[in-house]
């Protein structure tokens, strides 16, 4: 007798531990994107506020797992044993998070927080989509992304780097959200055998390459920067074309993009 997918799935899922469940992050691509902004900041204007405002960024990152957890639990008006488990670990983590924050400000002073402020509002469109379970809308995906991006700029500041440095640093990431999040989108919906409309992909990679050319043009990029952007628009414009490949190919080849770009624009702007 055959067994249906979704009643295989259960012994595995019920087996696996509730705090696993409700502390590592399921999105494969999220641990990338958050290590991105903290790699170029680092390149770009080293320092040991910086490290520690890195540090801060990836346990925030893990921390929104669980407090995602908690808000959808409390939005809902339950409270179940992943519940208590997820608010323990979201606790930890944010505590941990405010001490190395404070540990950069104290190093390196307020200005650092000037790009994270602005980018509160992009935190606060994801987290909103996360209490109403809708985080993997392609909305809250490009304002969280371009959020974490902040982080790269903070860095830079904390380092002692110039504000006009930061933005460029910023910019680099916003760039490569635009570009890499609707694509990527489209490509795992291909993979999993679902319609897509690449229209609005590839309007995206148009933009992206539009605002490298205009950020070359006004002095913010050296070209380099604009031709690794060209590279990578067009590389995902190739796999958007070719035939599907699996989720883990389109994780390894995403990495090495944003290696490429990440390097790149460290390399030009430090």
């Amino acid at each position: 007798m055959s067994v249906a997918p979704h009643e295989a799935a259960r012994p595995a899922a019920a087996s696996r531990p509730v705090w696993r469940s409700v502390a590592v992050p399921a999105e494969h691509g999220g641990w990338a994107l958050t290590l991105e902004p903290v790699l170029l900041g680092l390149l770009v204007a080293p320092s040991a506020a910086g490290a520690l405002l890195g540090l801060a960024a990836f346990v925030a990152f893990l921390a929104r797992t669980p407090l995602k957890v908690v808000l959808v639990d409390r939005r809902r008006g339950r409270r179940l044993p992943r519940t208590r488990v997820a608010t323990t670990i979201a606790g930890v983590e944010l505590v941990l998070v405010v001490g190395l924050a404070a540990a950069a400000t104290w190093s390196a002073g307020w200005s650092l927080w000037v790009p994270l402020v602005v980018a509160l509002p992009l935190v606060l469109v994801q987290l909103s989509f996360d209490v109403r379970s809708r985080g993997r809308r392609l909305v809250p995906e490009l304002a969280g992304t371009i959020g974490m991006g902040s982080v790269a700029a903070a860095i830079v500041v904390a380092g002692g780097g110039s504000g006009g440095l930061a933005a460029a640093a910023w910019l680099v990431l916003a760039a490569r959200a635009v570009a890499t999040v609707p694509a990527v989108r489209d490509q795992v919906r291909r993979a999993k055998g679902q319609p897509v409309e690449r229209r609005g992909a590839d309007l995206a990679q148009l933009l992206t390459v539009v605002v490298a050319v205009m950020a070359v043009a006004a002095g913010w990029w050296p070209w380099p920067i604009l031709a690794a952007v060209i590279a990578l628009v067009a590389v995902q414009l190739a796999m958007s074309a070719r035939r599907p490949v699996p989720a883990a190919v389109i994780g390894v080849q995403q990495l090495v993009l944003g290696l490429v770009l990440i390097v790149t624009s460290a390399v030009t702007l430090a």
